[in-house]
């Protein structure tokens, strides 16, 4: 199996980062792991360089981040994301988009649009995916992305969980990434029945949602199953689809 978004950078792993990694490999085709913070940039190079072929990469900046870099630093990671497409080093931008659960402030809210907008255009400059995180602010989201011509595009809807725009994704040509969250939340295993698995890849966003535990990658076994049990289909038909999205999403090889 593959999942489609982790956060290997975390200082979760920092004692046990390689067993982590190698204990993945032994069970999963690969795995991509999110910089979402410019600061965690140099490992998440390293991580690449070190399992080539394994780990895979996407850069960009979290919406949640939005006051903790000034325009400048914004600029120089800008930059860093350029060089790192000319040399294939990262398959996607993101995660990036706009969280309302933890900024309230209408000033930051727009600031978090600008920041948006303006890797939206850096993804379409790059001819690179898009991974967006849209926590409460789903709505707002697609809006933007449709106004900025990403409709028919590579979008990947991470962690979505309104059922309510599942249609309007999936009409737009996009896909939605489901983790082990599916264990807990009543509205993620609803939009696992309705989503066609044509639309539909695994992530764990680990080292969250280890459902009591730090999570792993490993945790795409539990959310692959949960959705087999859902559709009625066995794991391995939903391994197999979802793999096969992830790689032609990502462009893997």
């Amino acid at each position: 199996m593959i999942d489609s978004h982790c956060h290997l950078e975390q200082e979760d792993y920092d004692s046990d980062r390689a067993t982590v990694i190698r204990e993945c490999k032994e069970k999963m085709r690969a795995v991509v792991t999110c910089c979402a913070d410019p600061r965690d940039w140099e490992l998440t190079e390293a991580l690449t360089k070190e399992y080539p072929g394994f780990v895979y990469a996407i850069a960009g900046i979290h919406p949640e981040f939005i006051k903790d870099f000034e325009k400048g630093e914004i600029k120089a990671f800008i930059e860093v994301i350029k060089k790192a497409a000319k040399n294939k080093t990262i398959k996607a931008i993101g995660e990036i988009g706009l969280d309302y659960w933890w900024i309230k402030e209408a000033v930051l809210r727009d600031k978090q649009k600008d920041l948006f907008i303006r890797l939206i255009d850096l993804a379409k400059e790059l001819n690179l995916p898009i991974v967006v995180h849209s926590r409460d602010a789903v709505l707002e989201c697609i809006s933007i992305l449709e106004e900025h011509g990403m409709k028919g595009k590579k979008v990947l809807m991470h962690m979505m969980n309104d059922k309510s725009f599942l249609a309007k994704i999936i009409e737009n040509g996009w896909m939605i990434s489901i983790g082990p969250g599916i264990l807990k939340s009543k509205d993620t295993r609803k939009i696992a029945r309705d989503c066609p698995l044509s639309s539909l890849v695994l992530e764990t966003d680990s080292p969250w949602f280890g459902l009591g535990n730090r999570g792993t990658p490993l945790n795409v076994f539990k959310a692959a199953e949960k959705i087999a049990e859902i559709k009625k289909i066995s794991v391995e038909e939903v391994e197999k689809a979802t793999d096969e999205n992830a790689i032609e999403f990502y462009g893997l090889k």
